[in-house]
């Protein structure tokens, strides 16, 4: 695992999203789209919807945004659908990126996701390419600062609630559960008014991979931003060990 501080890359992430708060809306906005059609707009009913709510406070979104997304995508029939696509490839020397979107135009979004690998010296690959490099988990940060609860107890409500593995650095808690346990153990904490840095379902490297050169960390932050920058791609999951 990454020596450095999960916390504080989630922290660096956020203050970049605090630059673009439009950006961030616009994702959480389809989730929410995506959520309430696969689910119904009862988040009592739907977990997912659940979920994507508490992913959007802890993004500061609004609480009448968060509605008049439920509204609008439960209203509105012909509104756009979103498709889930994946793609899988490699950056500078063999790093390994995995690039999750929601599109209502699928040529558009594969013509730029490769677009921002080849920019970086990089290239697309085929579905499983990748992948088999990282785990899929549930990822809970808590940041010390932020929680009273002694350091024992709340990894005996965690573990209780159904995490898998919980881990203390200097400056977080770290809670990993299974994809499947991590509504449950998000709505325990949350019933104990526990705050989370970060809660989601994500893609974590088995091992990670240092670049020295130059060029390769100006090329492998080059494709990063240019997906950062496409309102298609949600989520962006790669095994470069920042420096």
């Amino acid at each position: 695992m990454s020596g450095h501080s999960k916390f504080a890359n989630i922290k660096h992430k956020k203050e970049k999203n605090d630059a673009a708060k439009g950006k961030v809306f616009t994702i959480i906005g389809r989730e929410i789209a995506v959520a309430v059609k696969e689910g119904g707009p009862d988040p009592a009913n739907n977990s997912r919807l659940r979920d994507v709510i508490a992913k959007a406070k802890a993004n500061n979104m609004p609480n009448d945004t968060i509605e008049r997304g439920i509204k609008k995508a439960a209203g509105d029939a012909s509104s756009v659908n979103y498709e889930s696509v994946t793609y899988e490839g490699y950056g500078p020397s063999g790093t390994a990126i995995i690039v999750r979107a929601l599109t209502d135009n699928k040529n558009r979004t594969a013509a730029n996701v490769r677009n921002a690998f080849t920019k970086g010296g990089g290239n697309v690959g085929t579905q499983g390419c990748v992948s088999y490099m990282f785990d899929e988990k549930g990822q809970i940060l808590i940041a010390k600062e932020d929680c009273d609860m002694d350091a024992d107890d709340l990894m005996m409500l965690a573990l209780d609630a159904g995490a898998e593995d919980f881990n203390e650095e200097e400056d977080s808690f770290e809670i990993l559960t299974s994809p499947d346990d991590f509504t449950a153990v998000r709505e325990a904490l949350e019933k104990e008014s526990i705050v989370m840095a970060d809660a989601q379902v994500t893609m974590l490297p088995q091992t990670y991979v240092t670049l020295s050169s130059e060029d390769d960390i100006n090329n492998i932050n080059k494709t990063l931003s240019l997906l950062d920058d496409d309102d298609d791609v949600q989520e962006v999951y790669h095994n470069w060990e920042e420096e």
